[in-house]
């Protein structure tokens, strides 16, 4: 399934696949009822919930477990979870994955709470609910809720001051919104819009709705003014434009009152130090015997100290972690599973090195920035790494040495890309940095700069990880060979991006590119310079993201290439198209060693309880595409033993 000219999905989604009506009506026929989760079963019979066949759409997800090579589950249990912040609730609906369309674990685009999907020349979008589907709190989640976000939300001002998410925006220009009828909606703009799906299926994702009948209390265009008055006042904020923001959170879910469509659902109020997610009596999905999903009645996140997580979960206080849980963790984990009720599973991580070098091309010192901006320089200090090395003494040789680009796994990988600059080449690292003007030493064989500084390097880092220090120690040493020295310096996150931006930053270390198993359908965002955030030219991603009102215009004729190439692949309505503007950009960025990559494919080890079934041995842990659990439904995992 795509979406380029002319898509449109005529069928289901059944699990991984997307199949025809009939195949799904035949497939759910074999489940002669649907089965009521005992968890419900108190309050169905006192009439305070529906019964299970009342809550579900007419035409429910239904999930094949047996074509994903799993198998069908049963009600009931508690899952945990460790988290080292509060804020980390968020990851209840990135684990959840509910989207409008997401991927499936073939990384193809299937409707989810969606029923279907069409797309017309890339630029005309109509969306079909599935009927009779409800939010959490039973209210049905209908066009309405769209009409809401697009009118009274993100054509507010005092809500979404500088207008409209930009995923919605074609040329600045927003589309034309219809509600065609209480199930069907439709977007159509002037031009193609290929980030549009991308953008909802994200792991953070582009919210198009909202639980209108319960944020309408919020909103003075429907509110009792009175009434909405004495909520601001009760809620200690300025406006109603943040009480609404507050309340109306979907990504980070703090109001235990916000209606949802996650799996799970939050039954807590902040502050507190455990959250506990509840099953969601409406949830859309269901599997081929009957069940109502999740199978697991409530997930439970225990807020504590991250650097204490690993060893709480090789005891036995998590049944599925992976969050703050590092390679290093792993041999001690190993030795907690002969003794205790755990599995220890390693997945491949996505990015595009599991630690990248950033040279601040728009840092304020102009001798280093000029080196910094010549691309032999860039292509020395890659040169100068023994990646292998680095592989066999942090990674015990389970990594790939590679510069910062795809995976083997994405469509868009080529081993020229991987090998690109990034073999261990001492001789040809001194030829080229002898070429750029750095050829008179110190006695003790440090380079000297054109102003006569030694070639003396700090390298920043957000201080969260002793792998980047033991990495960087490595680098060091081979840097050291060719005249170069650094010095590793942690700080904070937030001093550390500071600095960064303000361009007090020579180097920077940090993973590579998050998503390193795209598709030419996913937005190719960060290979251009499009977010002041980018580590290797903040200032240059700043002029984009800002339009050009502040930061700096590039100065690199490849740079400003990949601007265009990413604004080609934003007009573009054909998939080869958007392929082949990934591929240059790929190809750019081999050649041009904007970041330097060190290894990928690493490993991460997940703790899963031994009574937990379906979660798969081998996966990608990645962020995008898919949300690191959530593109292989959570909901889908069951206890094979466990009381609720």
């Amino acid at each position: 399934m795509g979406y380029s000219r002319g898509t449109s999905t005529k069928g289901f989604v059944t699990g991984l696949l997307v199949v025809p009506v009939s195949i799904l009506a035949a497939c759910f026929a074999n489940a002669s009822t649907l089965i009521e989760p005992p968890y419900f079963k108190e309050e169905v019979a006192q009439g305070r919930l529906l019964p299970v066949a009342e809550r579900v759409p007419e035409n429910p997800r239904v999930i094949d477990l047996k074509s994903m090579g799993r198998v069908s589950g049963q009600y009931g249990g508690r899952l945990r979870m460790l988290m080292g912040d509060p804020k980390d609730i968020r990851m209840m609906v990135v684990y959840g994955y509910s989207r409008l369309i997401g991927y499936d674990e073939n990384l193809n685009f299937v409707p989810d709470i969606l029923e279907d999907f069409a797309v017309e020349e890339g630029r005309i979008f109509t969306f079909r609910l599935r009927k009779e589907h409800r939010w959490s709190d039973g209210k049905p989640f209908t066009s309405e809720d769209f009409r809401y976000f697009w009118e009274d939300m993100a054509n507010n001002p005092e809500l979404f001051p500088t207008g409209p998410p930009t995923e919605m925006l074609v040329d600045g220009k927003p589309p034309h919104f219809e509600v065609l009828d209480k199930w069907t909606i439709r977007y159509t703009w002037h031009a193609p819009n290929p980030a549009f799906i991308p953008a909802l299926a994200g792991a953070l994702p582009l919210y198009i709705f909202a639980p209108s009948h319960y944020l309408k209390q919020f909103h003075p265009k429907y509110a009792n003014p009175d009434d909405l008055k004495k909520k601001i006042s009760a809620a200690r904020v300025r406006s109603w434009s943040a009480l609404h923001e507050r309340k109306g959170r979907m990504y980070r879910p703090e109001n235990p009152h916000l209606p949802s469509l996650e799996p799970w659902c939050n039954s807590t109020e902040p502050p507190s130090t455990r959250f506990v997610f509840k099953r969601n009596p409406f949830f859309h999905r269901i599997d081929t015997t009957g069940h109502q999903l999740p199978y697991i009645d409530e997930v439970v996140l225990n807020i504590g100290s991250n650097a204490l997580v690993a060893a709480q979960a090789g005891s036995g206080e998590a049944d599925l972690q992976a969050r703050y849980i590092r390679f290093d963790d792993y041999t001690f984990l190993k030795n907690a599973e002969k003794r205790g009720r755990i599995k220890v599973y390693l997945w491949e991580r996505g990015e595009g090195s599991r630690f990248a070098i950033y040279p601040n091309l728009n840092t304020q010192d102009p001798v280093w920035r000029k080196l910094f901006q010549d691309v032999r320089f860039r292509r020395a200090l890659s040169l100068a790494i023994n990646r292998r090395e680095i592989n066999q003494v942090i990674f015990y040789g389970l990594a790939r040495e590679s510069a910062n680009t795809m995976l083997r796994q994405s469509p868009l990988y080529k081993p020229e890309y991987a090998r690109a600059w990034s073999e261990f080449d001492i001789d040809l690292a001194n030829r080229l940095l002898d070429e750029v003007g750095l050829g008179k030493k110190a006695g003790d064989g440090i380079r000297l700069l054109p102003d006569g500084r030694r070639a003396e390097l700090i390298i920043e880092t957000a201080g969260e990880s002793t792998e980047q220090t033991d990495v960087l120690s490595l680098i060091r040493d081979t840097l050291l060979k060719v005249g170069i020295k650094i010095y590793a310096r942690p700080t904070q996150r937030d001093l550390f991006r500071k600095r960064v931006y303000a361009g007090q930053t020579l180097m920077s270390v940090w993973g590579g590119f998050d998503n390193a198993i795209a598709t030419a359908d996913m937005r190719p965002h960060e290979l251009a310079p499009t977010s002041q955030a980018q580590l290797q030219w903040p200032r240059w991603g700043q002029y984009f993201e800002e339009k050009g009102k502040v930061g700096e215009e590039p100065s690199l004729t490849e740079v400003r290439r990949l601007a265009e190439l990413y604004e080609k692949w934003n007009s573009s309505d054909s998939r080869w198209e958007r392929e082949a503007v990934w591929h240059e950009m790929l190809q750019i960025h081999a050649d041009q060693v904007f970041t330097i990559g060190t290894v990928n494919s690493t490993q991460q080890p997940l703790v899963v309880s031994k009574d937990l079934v379906n979660v798969p041995e081998k996966g990608i842990w990645a962020f995008e595409p898919g949300g690191y659990f959530g593109r292989y439904m959570p909901d889908t995992f069951w206890f094979r033993s466990r009381g609720s």
